[in-house]
């Protein structure tokens, strides 16, 4: 689990605000549960470090403050127009039975045991993140899908993953597929004999039959279904 150092901030102005960001730090806020909002400042320096996870925003964090420490789950950062460097963070307090909609990363392991793979077949990954219903106790860290003995033709449906019984996904009414194992893209043409091409040669540039269309298979699975929605916030 991630750790950060906050301190209380009372900034009141935008004057304000920028001089705590132009010392290194991020104005933040935690909001939810029954507590009142809190006004935080975390370093940027450090911010940045868990920011380049790639899950930091489905992620628990526990935040230190004075001494005392709460688990929170960060579900919205701003960044600066031109510098591109984080100015806000809005941090979701964790309370046991609350649920909250969250993206979860899909992690694809043994790849060098997957047959298909070997072969020359490609991973088409429909879905790299999954949104998800759960209670904020219970976020999972990864979806994880096993390739092992995995062979060209098969797909990755989300009824192929084992959930918590209070963890289920936002789309209802379908298994939808993750991810397929498809054949290779550029299949390679058998070689001819020496003979035909010696006949081929002689019959010139016109009399050269073309070659077998390579077309790539139709991938199965609802392939073409576009970009998960970005999840929306739980009202408190």
């Amino acid at each position: 689990m991630n750790s950060l150092d906050a301190n209380i901030r009372d900034t009141k102005t935008k004057g304000e605000l920028n001089s705590l960001r132009n010392n290194g730090e991020v104005p933040a806020i935690i909001y939810g549960g029954e507590a009142q909002n809190e006004k935080v400042s975390i370093s940027k320096k450090l911010l940045k470090t868990l920011i380049e996870k790639e899950n930091f925003l489905s992620s628990i964090v526990t935040l230190s403050i004075n001494g005392k420490t709460q688990n929170v789950l960060p579900r919205e950062i701003k960044y600066h127009i031109i510098t591109d460097e984080p100015i806000h963070v809005d941090f979701l307090r964790v309370v046991t039975g609350v649920k909250i909609r969250i993206e979860v990363p899909v992690q694809f392991i043994n790849h060098e045991k997957s047959p298909g793979l070997k072969r020359g077949g490609v991973l088409n990954i429909v879905r790299r993140k999954v949104e998800l219903r759960c209670p904020s106790e219970k976020i999972p860290e990864n979806l994880v899908i096993d390739l092992d003995g995995v062979d060209i033709g098969e797909s990755f449906k989300i009824s192929s993953i084992n959930l918590d019984s209070e963890v289920t996904p936002t789309i209802t009414g379908r298994d939808f597929v993750i991810a397929t194992l498809a054949a290779p893209t550029v299949m390679k043409e058998p070689e001819k004999p020496a003979e035909e091409e010696a006949a081929e040669g002689e019959e010139g540039a016109e009399g050269v039959e073309a070659a077998e269309d390579g077309e790539k298979p139709a991938a199965e699975g609802d392939k073409k279904e576009g970009e998960d929605k970005k999840p929306a916030e739980e009202k408190k």
